[in-house]
């Protein structure tokens, strides 16, 4: 029996269960297929679990930032299996609280995979204004639309010779389940992931290695915030491996072995592969060639689903968030999802702009940017001027003896494009700093701004306001 609704959503992470609410609140009749738990990558197994093991090491790193200066003494245990179990906790009530939100909207909830029909993401030969989408799993039904949002989000990416084999050698989803702390841990990868994960083993008493192919940490931030990035994290007894390419990663006599291709080799108790994401479009019928499949769809060469500039992938086919590969973070699938479903609804008819993401990597050296990076004004050809402040200067900083790091801020062709940090607590900045970027400012108009006194934000005003060095390309 065929079920018709004006709306189908495919994937229940945040860019699916945004566009649902708005709307059934919008009236719509809608309906959302998730095929393994509500919030997606985000609540059940990334950025909120990962938040839970950090902050459970975060009063001990402050404990050792006041024992520098004699300031405080003694020691801080965490309770791994306690926090797992909080952890747990968390996660599945906030995942239950969101299926009950969603189904006193009216929404209905289909627990399986979803799919397009045999003919594809195309309107029915009998109903030339419906999309069918087949469900597979618990609750298997055949459900008709005018329009389907694709947000199925992504997974953890592998390649041959570099892949988890659930032993030694893990993906992130595999390491949040362990149930005792590693002794030591390769981390492959220096991205956010990687360096998250590495920040809490580190914190909890593991030998972590870094390991990143790129020339630097953090390979998508400008060369100086990832070279202060990688001093802060070695002063704290982590090793940092960089522009060393990585031939293998296996389990060997029940621990985890890199090899590089060099020929050198790294052992231990358990290895974190995170060497990026993939966006998830197994059964869409779509291929890396460029061209139009059955389905309608065709993916860019990173595997994400190619969009217009309104994100249709097809006629009467939108995707958001991770699987069209435009921007890999929660908050902008959230974002996506919600203008899908306002220009369904009719409240919106210009084409998609998202404005200066905000992004953060957590921890206890965090790394924060809103807007463009100065790597970035250069190849788009404008011309580009850096100014910086340390955050030893701020008082805030001093007073938590964690001083180390700078807030940078990146003009082109004399306005506000970016604004960068490194440093304990930084991440609390990226509001600001958006607001700032996004109002493209020039120096003189942020006079108007007040910062409030003694807080971390004046680490902004100070990188504002600091001289401003000019960059050419090949600085």
């Amino acid at each position: 029996m065929v079920q018709h609704y004006d709306a189908i959503i495919i994937g229940g992470g945040p860019g699916g269960t945004t566009a649902a609410r708005i709307l059934a609140e919008g009236g719509r009749k809608t309906a959302l297929v998730e095929d393994t738990h509500l919030g997606g990558t985000c609540l059940n197994c990334g950025c909120i679990p990962t938040k839970f093991w950090l902050a459970a090491t975060a009063p001990g790193g402050q404990l050792r930032g006041h024992a520098r200066f004699g300031t405080l003494a003694g020691e801080v245990s965490v309770n791994f299996a306690a926090l797992q179990q909080r952890k747990e906790r968390f996660v599945k009530g906030s995942s239950q609280t969101l299926g009950k939100t969603l189904a006193s909207l009216g929404v209905t909830v289909f627990s399986g995979r979803g799919l397009p029909a045999v003919s594809g993401f195309g309107p029915c030969p009998e109903e030339a204004e419906q999309i069918e989408v087949r469900v597979e799993g618990a609750s298997p039904a055949v459900l008709r639309a005018p329009v389907v949002i694709l947000a199925t989000g992504s997974h953890s990416a592998s390649f041959p010779g570099l892949a988890p084999d659930g032993e030694a050698v893990l993906d992130s989803t595999m390491l949040l389940g362990l149930d005792a702390v590693p002794k030591s841990l390769l981390v492959v990868g220096g991205g956010a992931i990687g360096l998250e994960f590495s920040d809490f083993f580190a914190c909890m008493g593991t030998a972590v290695t870094i390991v990143e192919g790129m020339p630097q940490l953090a390979p998508t931030e400008d060369a100086d915030i990832a070279e202060e990035l990688r001093k802060i994290l070695q002063k704290s007894g982590l090793t940092c491996i960089t522009g060393e390419k990585v031939a293998g990663l296996i389990t060997r006599d029940g621990k985890a072995e890199l090899t590089f291709e060099n020929g050198q080799t790294l052992v231990a108790e358990k290895a974190l592969l995170a060497v990026g994401r993939k966006a998830n479009t197994a059964g869409f019928g779509v291929s890396p060639s460029g061209e139009k499949t059955a389905t309608g769809l065709c993916l860019d060469r990173r595997g994400g689903i190619v969009t217009d500039e309104c994100l249709h992938a097809a006629p009467g086919v939108y995707a958001v968030g991770d699987v069209n590969g435009r921007t890999l973070l929660a908050h902008a699938a959230d974002h996506q999802g919600a203008y899908v479903a306002r220009r369904i609804l009719g409240r919106e008819e210009g084409p998609y702009r998202s404005g200066p993401v905000p992004s953060c990597v957590f921890g206890q050296t965090e790394l924060m940017r809103a807007g463009k990076t100065a790597r970035e004004v250069l190849a788009g050809g404008g011309a580009c001027a850096v100014s910086k402040a340390p955050l030893m200067a701020n008082p805030i900083a001093q007073a938590h003896a964690s001083s180390a790091g700078f807030v940078k801020a990146v003009w082109e062709n004399g306005r506000l494009a970016g604004m960068a940090a490194v440093g304990h607590g930084v991440s609390h900045l990226v509001t600001a700093a958006q607001l700032l970027v996004l109002g493209g400012f020039a120096p003189e108009t942020l006079e108007a701004f007040m910062f409030a006194h003694p807080t971390l934000d004046e680490a902004l005003r100070a990188a504002l306001t600091a001289p401003q060095a000019g960059m050419a390309a090949d600085s």
